[in-house]
């Protein structure tokens, strides 16, 4: 009975987690990637690079760059496209960029980690870059696949208009309020074009980056990476991506395509190369029953070593006992963390000798959670002095107020061991 109410409850929570013409010209980010130092090392080159898709989708479904577009295909489908998308990238730019990069800025502090984890984190790279412009590693973890690149050149004038209908409608909310919406996630997991892909790509060209390769690869035991190869990919092909809770829609293309790499960089004069980053999405369900303590997923995560991290409309998961495992691993291992109130609850931050900062207004929650979980978070906003927050970042509370919170590590305090459970083995996995 308690595995199964395990089971159920993380399909029952995270099913809200996140939620879905001619080339643009490139916007210059406005911090300066030539004083960043390379991140992690370049892609090996192993595994098949899908370079070439990348680059097709960047410029079909992102409306940036200058890949050559495939023969037959009807302009004025890619103009409507573009044409809203344009105008929504701009609006994005303009409204929300300009007021939320200087004042996380002004939050983040010196020598912070460049590796930045940003758990239910489904399709939002676009929120990663805005908060973390100096990231040199980020990885978004979330129960979307990555997506196959493959389809986009054989999809004849109609599938291309459906899908880019589709992925306009399921990218709105990500473009106008900074979320994205489970159902709109699960929507563009089907068809020709990849949704997760699309909005990562999305997310590169409102910054000013292009991407440089695109691999994919799976989490060996002890939480290194296997990139996958020509004959392995073309291997899994009959086998379908499962779906990775009860409730979530299954995709249609391999699960060779579950885990991505797409490795990017800012958009340089001509001559010049910026350095090279890295995003990895990695499909998962971070429940207790399915993030084990000895599995490759907290293994991979805690290779990477002291990391910053980023939590928003995440469903209040991480207030729940189901998922203790990712709230303990944060709460061990991020030095710093940008969050609306579905972070770390201040009973946790607390026992951990962490710091929490308030800005903007909470005042309870607009979905159903904990209620005394939320009336700690109400209390922590009543004891500290009012800090204005002039955007959206994540939920709104119960009265659509903006909020957003800061949890840190004291310099020279000493990180806590992350106490993992090992709840029972979850159900079989349902195609």
């Amino acid at each position: 009975m308690k595995r199964a109410w395990l089971a159920l409850a993380a399909a029952t929570l995270q099913v809200a987690a996140k939620g879905c013409g001619a080339p643009a010209a490139s916007r210059s980010p406005s911090h300066a990637a030539s004083a960043l130092t390379p991140g992690p090392a370049a892609t090996p080159a192993e595994g098949e690079d899908f370079a070439a898709d990348a680059r097709l989708l960047y410029r079909i479904a992102a409306c940036s760059g200058h890949e050559p577009l495939p023969p037959g295909l009807d302009p004025a489908i890619l103009d409507a496209h573009c044409e809203w998308l344009q105008r929504k990238m701009s609006a994005y730019r303009s409204v929300y960029v300009r007021e939320a990069e200087p004042f996380l800025a002004a939050l983040r502090p010196h020598g912070m980690p460049t590796t930045v984890v940003y758990p239910f984190g489904g399709g939002d790279l676009l929120s990663a870059l805005t908060t973390y412009p100096d990231a040199t590693e980020i990885t978004t973890i979330s129960l979307e696949h990555g997506g196959d690149p493959r389809r986009l050149r054989s999809l004849d004038n109609a599938e291309l208009a459906r899908g880019l209908g589709r992925l306009r409608a399921c990218m709105n909310q990500l473009l106008t309020l900074d979320d994205s919406a489970s159902d709109a996630l699960m929507r563009v997991e089907r068809g020709g074009i990849p949704g997760q892909l699309a909005f990562f790509l999305v997310g590169l060209a409102v910054h000013g980056y292009e991407p440089v390769s695109l691999r994919y690869f799976r989490l060996q035991p002890d939480g290194s990476l296997h990139y996958l190869s020509k004959e392995e990919i073309a291997a899994s092909d009959s086998r379908r991506a499962q779906r990775l809770n009860r409730v979530w829609t299954a995709p249609d293309f391999s699960e060779a395509f579950s885990n991505l790499e797409l490795t990017f960089r800012a958009v340089a004069p001509e001559g010049a190369q910026a350095p090279l980053r890295i995003h990895r999405h990695i499909a998962a369900n971070l429940s207790d029953p399915f993030l084990a303590p000895d599995g490759p997923l907290l293994r991979h995560l805690e290779r990477k070593g002291r990391v910053a991290a980023l939590v928003k409309a995440a469903s209040y998961l991480l207030w729940s006992q189901p998922f203790g495992n990712i709230r303990n691993y944060l709460i061990a291992n991020a030095d710093f963390t940008i969050s609306d109130t579905t972070g770390i609850p201040p009973r946790y931050a607390a026992g951990a000798g962490l710091v929490q900062e308030t800005y903007g207004s909470f005042e309870g929650t607009f979905i159903p959670a904990s209620r005394k979980e939320s009336l700690a978070f109400q209390q922590l906003w009543r004891s500290q002095p009012k800090r204005a927050l002039p955007f959206r970042f994540g939920y709104g509370d119960v009265h659509k107020h903006a909020h957003l919170l800061v949890t840190r590590r004291v310099a020279g305090a000493p990180a806590p061991v992350a106490r993992y459970v090992s709840p029972p083995s979850p159900t079989p996995r349902v195609r």
